[in-house]
């Protein structure tokens, strides 16, 4: 590592904190990579295995020492036992977000939340007619259902082609239900039980459906009926939306069942006044992560940063709470919020953090905990310390809340225009972009360089999570990035006053991606990976980002990753999922650091999808 701020992260107002921290001697996640160097080459390879007693087991990748645990697993089996259980991890994740969600709507119907309502009573409609029910309350017993099921289906996946149903039916992948497929990974990868590295993958694919297609998307339908269904807002993204004359109350996590009723207290007229009272002009509100995602997309709440500028927004000195639900929030954040005025407050029970103020979140009095953290962050800005204050006067507009059905109404009612951009080659094709930081990337850098090249050869851009972040921070969420784009996607842009970067939302939000690709492929009448599209995670890094990457394979889309997955210390496994699996569900993983050779990828793939559907 060097201390060259430049090589850690792209963003000029991450760099400017990054000296700050170093001049005060504050400890970021880049000083802790650096001192956990050399990593471990066996963890790095996926060849070791705590799955019993008899180790820690560590298979030797030169063959000179062991090749086998205690009791007998291979690299090939160690190697897809921990991914399988990766898998879990991150669709245990994703699905108890969706789960969470699930249960606050049918609180909601059951009139046991007042602080919601439905704002969405159309898609609501859609919803129960797609249940074949006619009642929210029934609706909502079903939607919970899918997490306990037995033995399937569940509901959302038979929105896919019949061709993409049909092969996963065949390999005994179309999944049964939510809980089943996640207990299940735990009790195949237990000692002595699934010892098949193919076996073991094959049910990785099948849980990771049950979260794109189950919990995922349950998250995204119902965050859409339970506060809207996104559409086209401008706002603004980076350090600079924090204003140093106003109580900043910076959001960070996933779930925006607390966070929407932050939005609402923050507006009170008698919040308002207290700020004032307090000294400050208003109270400011922005987001870190998934949950900025989230509120932007409905409320137009700015972007304070990604996943590793949260220390750095700490750092600022002008944040008077931190307030965390749950999933990619830095327990350093406690330590680091001592250092100044800043009160940290968890709000999960799922989630404490050491340091943290606990104010725990509970549907039925989401209003009144709401009230009390912003009165919490607003007493709080009396005590800042206005000498230790440095904002980066950095921040870019931004353009979000393309969902799914947005991006119809802007074509004007249906996919028709979409299709014959694609088919005329003004749209070469799509590419979606998401995933995480990751300090051993510079951040930023996979996912800018990947998507200036992928739109400079017409390759329209879906994107959700820290990339669309990434994305809004360079400048290419805003309609005037269609200059940046190929002559064919910038008069695509132009004419319809979008950028050629469409921000969907948050992680579980890919399943829009999800359900734009097969509306697409329905409409052509052809599977999911016959399409002109491919998919990307530049800097990945959670187990979330394991299982979003299975379930885009397993639903057809070939998709490249910038970080090295632990799977390489089993040339089976590591062939499998970069080759074999194009044979078995007609897509499969590519892995390339370099962003604009990984964009060569995808466009390839796409050209050679596009000449097979016999388009230009």
């Amino acid at each position: 590592m060097t201390n060259d701020v430049r090589s850690k992260s792209m963003d000029p107002a991450c760099q400017e904190m990054l000296r700050a921290c170093e001049k005060s001697g504050l400890e970021t996640a880049w000083d802790r990579l650096e001192k956990q160097q050399p990593q471990c080459g066996f963890g790095e390879l996926g060849i070791c295995c705590r799955n019993c007693n008899m180790g820690p087991c560590r298979i030797d990748p030169f063959g000179e020492g062991a090749s086998r645990g205690v009791c007998g697993a291979t690299a090939d089996i160690i190697v897809a036992r921990n991914l399988l259980r990766s898998i879990a991890a991150g669709a245990a994740a994703h699905s108890d977000h969706g789960r969470d969600v699930a249960h606050a709507f049918q609180l909601i119907v059951e009139g046991k939340a007042p602080s919601y309502c439905i704002k969405d009573p159309e898609k609501l409609d859609r919803l129960m007619k797609e249940y074949g029910l006619d009642s929210p309350a029934l609706l909502a017993a079903a939607i919970m259902n899918e997490f306990g099921k037995q033995d399937g289906p569940i509901q959302f996946t038979r929105r896919v082609p019949p061709q993409r149903l049909e092969l996963w039916k065949k390999l005994g992948i179309d999944p049964r239900g939510v809980d089943r497929e996640i207990v299940e990974c735990m009790h195949r990868t237990h000692i002595g039980v699934d010892n098949d590295y193919v076996n073991l993958i094959l049910h990785g694919l099948r849980t990771s459906i049950s979260d794109g297609w189950g919990g995922s998307m349950i998250a995204t339908e119902l965050q859409d009926v339970i506060f809207g269904t996104p559409k086209p807002l401008f706002s603004e993204a980076n350090m600079g939306v924090i204003k140093p004359d106003q109580v900043n109350l910076i959001v960070h996590g996933h779930e925006p069942l607390l966070s929407e009723m932050i939005v609402a207290a923050a507006s009170d007229p008698d919040m308002i006044e207290l700020a004032r009272n307090e000294g400050a002009k208003g109270i400011n509100l922005a987001g870190i992560c998934c949950t900025a995602n989230e509120l932007l997309m409905r409320q137009g709440v700015p972007m304070a940063g990604n996943f590793l500028s949260q220390e750095l927004i700490m750092a600022t000195g002008a944040v008077e709470a931190m307030v965390v639900d749950v999933q990619c929030i830095m327990p350093a954040l406690g330590p680091l919020a001592s250092c100044f005025h800043t009160k940290f407050i968890s709000t999960s029970p799922k989630a404490k953090f050491p340091g943290a103020t606990h104010m725990e979140f509970h549907e039925d009095t989401a209003g009144e905990t709401a009230k009390e953290i912003v009165r919490t962050a607003i007493k709080n800005f009396r005590n800042r310390d206005p000498s230790r204050v440095q904002i980066p006067d950095i921040k870019t507009r931004c353009m979000a809340g393309f969902s799914v059905e947005a991006i119809v109404s802007a074509l004007g009612g249906s996919l028709d225009p979409l299709i014959e951009a694609i088919k005329s080659g003004s749209i070469r094709g799509i590419g979606a972009v998401v995933g995480c930081n990751n300090p051993k990337i510079t951040q930023d850098f996979g996912h800018i360089g990947m998507v200036r090249e992928l739109i400079k050869n017409n390759v329209l851009v879906l994107t959700t999570g820290c990339n669309a972040q990434a994305c809004a921070k360079a400048g290419l969420l805003q309609p005037e990035a269609a200059e940046k784009a190929g002559d064919g996607l910038k008069g695509v842009c132009q004419a319809l006053g979008v950028p050629p970067v469409l921000h969907m939302g948050s992680c579980v939000d890919i399943s829009r991606i999800l359900v734009a690709a097969a509306a697409l492929a329905n409409a052509l009448g052809v599977d999911i990976s016959d399409l002109p599209a491919a998919g990307a995670a530049p800097e990945w890094m959670s187990e979330k980002a394991v299982s979003i990457g299975a379930y885009v394979v397993s639903s057809g889309v070939f998709t490249v990753l910038g970080t090295v997955p632990p799977v390489m210390g089993s040339k089976a496994v590591a062939e499998l999922l970069t080759s074999g699996a194009k044979d078995v569900v007609g897509a499969c993983f590519a892995v390339e650091p370099d962003p604009v050779k990984a964009a060569s990828l995808m466009i390839e793939h796409i050209d050679s999808q596009r000449r097979k559907l016999g388009l230009a």
